[in-house]
């Protein structure tokens, strides 16, 4: 009899169903373990410096100011003092938390659920609908990394969000994120953003206001309120409900908050006064366009004389739009070369094109008074007599407006009336070099080629550079440099640079100058200008039109102003009929009435402290006043507004003994440390 075969003690026994699943979990997890250590070999960035967890890096800001000391324009980034966890309101943590990342306090820096909807979503919508990034990975993408939406880089903010969440607490995640964040509009940080867009601290912020800042983390450029009111209104709402769904505050709060909502401080509208902004940028001193700290510069801009240049200049547009007339320029100086306004076309926000600074044009009768001043100089008197008959220059006939000829005149009566052989038989007799000399003496900086309708205006110019050319008339002969920029300091007041007034330099003999003065004056009084007279105002200047009503001008002074204006198309479009003794003269009478009625702005510096976000210690303000004592009794030595050397010097051994006294305050953070030339027709 055969004995049978002893069974193993597992054989013949059913799996059991809950150890397979366990084994079947369990190779996912190692697999997962090997895929996500794969990934983090081949996608992990180097772990960077902790340091700069806690340090702002932006570009520098900006701000621009008026001569009365309003302000003009923030340019850059700007960022608030820090604020510590325990100062953000509780409102304000909701609003962020309720909206951005609602699970932030439970996860362990990416949100797993979240993560799961968003790519669920975005398969059923075939595009990226929605994002599943929790703050801390918009933390490390701020810190970090770029904006590019790559693969890549989504890895790689998923492995340095883990990394945050390993190195920080929720809430210092959340305190460098609110300080660190873009709020729109310059605005880096909460408190920046509190104090631009609301006038206050961020301890002080609402519920309405909390709703509104932590909205614009969405899209803070579309979103700031101060572009877009009705936007970030719109996206406050929706931030409420969120706290509402998140069980953060009950449903009549919310419609309190939205009954009361936030309200934004306006926004100064400077118009086209940024065309005037962009160029005083570009005017700053080299080794200030390079700097990483952030500036205030003061300027010449007038806020009253600029508004009353935008209205003349809107206006005229509006009036002539049927007569094709699309573009126009301004520029307004003092004698001493400041600029108390400057227009640089229709609109700035359609067209950043500043055509009263780059724009080259022909100027047309305009440019006579260059040719008449050079004959002054030749021993020539307004009451000589010059001959208006025809005459040929190398084949080529200049024709006078109205087709007709005068024959003989005095030369005063030839300006007066503008007319073209005259003035082109002057300009053979005293040298067309001589023309050009003067020109360039009196500021045109433009290139002028020696050819017969040179004294027609032929060659381009600009809207400054022939503007400040006609100054030294008005100016005893002496011309100045235009300016914009009266000084440049940093934020806590410390002076960079000052405009230093030279006192203009010698253009033109007085004599000359005051002769021309009156032959300009007689031209506004009885010849093309009359459109630009103001009883009791003296007003002197001259018309110019370019062949086929292409440009119009008139550049003229009035008090202690000159100012040239300028209409057309940037295309060089034809207009139809319209002449600088019409169109141009009459705009610049509109600007100029209400601008003499106007007093003088004294220009207004700014205090020693702007960031008024900032508390400053008593060491701080001791310094700041200890550096104006320096300066003051110092400032001779260097000659252009600059801090001398002693004074330098003097200023670093009163910094280093102020360095060895302890401040006493806590710091809430780490230590961080056409060449071809247009016949004028006269006008």
């Amino acid at each position: 009899m055969s004995r049978s075969p002893k069974k193993l003690p597992d054989e013949g026994r059913e799996r059991s169903p809950f150890r397979s699943f366990f084994n079947f979990i369990l190779i996912l997890i190692v697999l997962g373990l090997l895929g996500w250590s794969l990934l983090f070999i081949a996608f992990a960035p180097e772990l960077p410096d902790t340091s700069k967890i806690w340090r702002q890096d932006r570009g520098p800001g900006t701000i621009v100011l008026a001569a009365d000391g309003s302000e003009l324009a923030r340019l850059g980034g700007f960022t608030g003092k820090p604020v510590g966890y325990q100062e953000f309101p509780e409102d304000l943590l909701n609003a962020v938390v309720a909206t951005e990342d609602r699970r932030f306090f439970t996860h362990f820096g990416l949100d797993v659920v979240g993560l799961g909807r968003a790519a669920w979503r975005n398969l059923l919508a075939g595009r990226v609908v929605e994002g599943g990034s929790t703050i801390t990975q918009q933390l490390a993408k701020n810190l970090y990394l770029s904006s590019a939406r790559t693969f890549n880089r989504k890895i790689q903010e998923m492995f340095l969000a883990i990394w945050l969440e390993s190195l920080l607490t929720k809430q210092e995640i959340l305190t460098v994120y609110l300080n660190r964040v873009y709020f729109g509009a310059g605005a880096y940080g909460v408190s920046s953003a509190a104090r631009l867009y609301f006038g206050k601290s961020v301890k002080d912020l609402t519920l309405a206001e909390s709703a509104m800042i932590a909205g614009l983390l969405k899209a803070p450029s579309r979103l700031a309120p101060t572009q877009n009111p009705d936007g970030a209104a719109e996206r406050a709402s929706v931030v409420l409900s969120n706290m509402v769904a998140a069980g953060f505050i009950a449903p009549p709060r919310a419609d309190q908050a939205r009954g009361r909502p936030a309200r934004v401080i306006s926004p100064r509208d400077v118009g086209g006064a940024r065309h005037f902004v962009d160029w005083v940028i570009e005017r700053l001193p080299d080794g200030l366009r390079a700097t990483d700290r952030d500036l205030v510069v003061t300027t010449t801009l007038e806020p009253k004389v600029q508004r009353a240049a935008e209205i003349a200049i809107a206006a005229a547009l509006r009036a002539n739009a049927s007569r094709r007339v699309g573009e126009a320029a301004l520029v307004a100086l003092a004698t001493d070369g400041r600029v108390r306004a400057m227009v640089g076309g229709r609109d700035y926000r359609a067209n950043r094109y500043n055509r009263a600074t780059k724009a080259r044009r022909q100027p047309g009768s305009a440019f006579k008074p260059m040719v008449y001043a050079a004959a002054l100089e030749s021993r020539m008197r307004p009451d000589s007599t010059v001959d208006d008959s025809k005459v040929t220059v190398e084949g080529w006939s200049p024709v006078n407006f109205n087709g007709r000829y005068n024959g003989l005149m005095s030369m005063s009566e030839a300006f007066a009336r503008s007319v073209n052989p005259a003035v082109v038989r002057l300009q053979e007799r005293i040298g067309r070099d001589r023309v050009i000399d003067v020109g360039r003496r009196l500021g045109i900086t433009s290139d002028l080629k020696p050819i017969p309708s040179l004294a027609l205006g032929s060659m381009e110019v600009g809207v400054m550079e022939l503007t400040a050319a006609y100054t030294p008339f008005v100016n005893r002969g002496l011309a100045s440099e235009p300016y914009g920029i009266v000084e440049v300091r940093t934020l806590d007041g410390r002076r960079l640079y000052r405009h230093d007034p030279s006192g203009g330099r010698r253009a033109i003999h007085r004599q000359v100058a005051g002769d021309m003065k009156r032959m300009l004056q007689g031209a506004v009084a009885d010849g093309t200008g009359r459109g630009a007279a103001i009883a009791n105002a003296g007003v002197g200047g001259k018309t110019g039109t370019s062949q086929d009503s292409r440009d119009a001008w008139f550049v003229g002074f009035a008090g202690d102003t000159v100012a040239g204006i300028w209409f057309g198309n940037d295309d060089g479009a034809p207009m139809l009929g319209v002449t600088g003794g019409g169109l141009a003269s009459q705009a610049w009478r509109n600007f100029m009435a209400p601008t003499l009625t106007a007093k003088p702005v004294a220009i207004r510096l700014p205090t020693p402290t702007v960031d008024a976000t900032r508390s400053e210690t008593g060491l701080e303000v001791l310094a700041k006043i200890t550096d104006l004592v320096i300066d003051k009794v110092t400032e001779g030595e260097a000659g252009d507004g600059a801090p001398s050397e002693a004074g330098e010097t003097a200023k670093g051994l009163v910094r280093w003994f102020l360095d060895q006294v302890p401040s006493g305050e806590p710091s809430p953070y780490p230590e961080s440390n056409t060449d071809q030339p247009r016949e004028d027709m006269g006008q």
